[in-house]
């Protein structure tokens, strides 16, 4: 959460500050700010988006040749003006900072002792004052940022620029991403790759510990302990035009229809390979054939993408599997099985509980660790023995869409890969699946053209409060998804049960004003489905219910019915996936909510 982006050029940096912040929106968007260094230091703040502090640097005549910026997503203090980063010690140092500093407290205690006075709530302000009392007695940015650095607990990615250095800034990170891009005759850090693709392709992943020296005409990387050392450049493929809406009104509307494109994308490389364990990398021919089960660790709708997976890769593989939170796993005394398959599923390879959750496993013992992620060389992924990246491309939209259906390939290809090295898949099967995954971006693009159908039920949903959710066996996780994306931008409350459910509680909930919506495939769990709808339609309830073309529903009073493609067996939750997000779109479209950046949410939780 929160975006940083900073620059050194022999050009005013103000724009590409800007613009970069604006490609970082996503990641936080409570506050705004810049500051650049002339012959002075110069600093403009707003609270909201970063349009309304474009607009005050414009009228302030901002300008300079090195900067930094920052988006915020409020952790310590509110969303004030105040509070709005960058920072700045004694007129002359400024700071700009992701993460939490678990120390802050303390830190801030001995910093008022040696006279600094805080002007705001933040944990950042902590840093700032720090960097800038070492500066008074180390008299170097660089070491001064060092030393502070090595007393802080917790979490960080910090760019740092000094009156004292007008030719250099200072970046550092420790559990949050950051990296450097390299440009000619200047030089950029950002939190993400999309903020600096319009100067440069070539970039530098900064490690865990690492604190790197930015100049115009170079950079300089230390480790931890403060040695020189150099990092790979890897060329950024992210393209420009994945960052832009093109044709669309809004990013997720954009990646809901990309996700025909993305989809097949990540299934080609199952296709061309097969069920392989070459498709998670070099060590996994020998880990995935030594497990004898399968834990899954995830947040939010990666954590329902696993959910999807347990029936799978149970039904499948024939490998027991358990899927769990990776906040909660985290601070539980677990049992380790040292032959169970860690898996850790993030779209950005930086949610700190998943990557947390990751050290824990690994320090109880497990060493057969996968992980399954949208974002090339993230941390999760560098943490990780083996690991598949999905195709989706840029996803901005908070919402997660294209990211969460292109997991459930990555899902499926390693299930057919566990089923094959355990003996559970022959030939036969093997062609039988890999056809039906061929197929698949054809039936997502055929649910896709539901829309003018599932916008009109979105005009009953947009006066309501709350709704329901129900399905049943491998559609029980698509119901949470779908509840889940309907209260993340719509702000309508919403929950999922396994239908089955409904008579143990959540019955008592339904009537004419909470809309159940049913996710019925042509299953063999449909007559049970169906049974659980006439218990919502005798207590008034109205139903709608996405539907298999073959289920042969009838709509009736009280029951709408949209069909989806013919039922398309296993991979049936990818296509389900589709409708339930049209609707939570379209419905927060006829709401007037902001679709991309819902209210009290970011893209990537790098806080806890």
């Amino acid at each position: 959460m929160c975006g940083i982006v900073g620059a050194i050029a022999q050009r005013d940096v103000v724009p590409f500050l800007v613009d970069g912040l604006k490609r970082l929106e996503y990641r936080g968007y409570d506050s705004a700010g810049l500051a650049v260094l002339t012959d002075e230091l110069r600093r403009v703040r707003r609270t909201g988006r970063v349009a309304e502090m474009e607009s005050a640097a414009q009228s302030e005549g901002l300008a300079g040749l090195l900067g930094i910026g920052h988006t915020r997503w409020a952790t310590h203090g509110g969303v004030t003006e105040g509070n709005a980063h960058p920072h700045i010690s004694d007129g002359e140092l400024a700071i700009v900072h992701n993460g939490i500093i678990e120390n802050h407290e303390e830190q801030r205690a001995r910093l008022r002792e040696l006279g600094y006075t805080f002007e705001s709530q933040t944990d950042t302000e902590v840093i700032a004052h720090l960097i800038q009392h070492y500066l008074k007695t180390e008299g170097d940015l660089l070491l001064a940022t060092q030393r502070a650095v090595r007393e802080l607990i917790g979490a960080y990615a910090i760019a740092v620029v000094s009156k004292r250095d007008p030719d250099r800034f200072i970046a550092a990170r420790m559990g949050c991403p950051l990296l450097v891009g390299l440009g000619e005759n200047e030089n950029f850090v950002a939190s993400d790759v999309s903020a600096v693709i319009s100067a440069t392709r070539r970039v530098i992943f900064l490690e865990e510990g690492d604190v790197a020296e930015i100049r115009r005409d170079g950079v300089r990387v230390f480790d931890g302990a403060g040695a020189r050392i150099e990092r790979e450049v890897h060329v950024s493929d992210v393209s420009l035009a994945s960052m832009e809406l093109g044709p669309y009104s809004h990013f997720m509307q954009k990646e809901i229809h990309e996700q025909p494109r993305a989809l097949a994308d990540t299934i080609e490389p199952v296709i061309a390979e097969g069920f392989s364990p070459v498709l998670f990398g070099p060590e996994a021919a020998t880990r995935l054939r030594d497990i004898d089960g399968v834990q899954i660790l995830a947040c939010g709708t990666s954590y329902y993408a696993g959910l999807t997976a347990r029936y799978w890769i149970e039904a499948i593989a024939g490998l027991p599997c358990s899927v769990e939170i990776a906040s909660e796993y985290r601070y539980r005394a677990a049992v380790a099985n040292p032959r169970h398959l860690i898996v850790t599923i993030s779209q950005s390879g930086e949610t700190l509980d998943t990557m947390e959750a990751l050290k824990y496993a690994k320090s109880l013992g497990h060493e057969h660790t996968l992980s399954i992620c949208n974002v090339q060389e993230s941390a999760i992924p560098r943490a990780s023995r083996m690991v598949f990246y999905t195709r989706a491309g840029a996803e901005i939209g908070v919402a997660s869409t294209k990211a969460f259906t292109t997991q459930l390939i990555a899902l499926f290809a390693l299930t057919g890969t566990l089923a094959k090295l355990h003996g559970r898949l022959d030939a036969a099967k093997e062609a039988e699946l890999l056809d039906a995954l061929r197929r698949l971006p054809g039936s997502v693009q055929h649910a896709l053209n539901l829309e003018p159908q599932i916008n009109l039920w979105a005009e009953k949903f947009a006066p309501k409060q709350h709704a329901l959710f129900l399905g049943r066996g491998l559609h029980y996780p698509i119901a949470l998804e779908g509840a889940l994306k309907l209260k993340e931008i719509s702000y309508i409350h919403a929950e999922a049960y396994p239908a089955g459910e409904l008579k143990h509680g959540p019955l008592a909930l339904v009537d004419a004003q909470m809309p159940v919506v049913v996710i019925a495939p042509n299953d063999t769990l449909l007559e049970k489905v169906k049974s659980n709808m006439q218990e919502v339609r005798a207590r008034g309830g109205e139903l709608f219910v996405f539907a298999d073309a073959d289920s042969h529903f009838l709509e009736s009073e009280g029951v709408h019915v949209i069909r989806t493609p013919r039922h398309v067996g296993l991979l049936s939750p990818v296509v389900h996936a589709i409708p339930v997000q049209l609707l939570a779109y379209h419905t927060a479209l006829k709401r007037g909510t902001d679709v991309d950046k819902p209210r009290n949410l970011a893209k990537s939780v790098t806080v806890e």
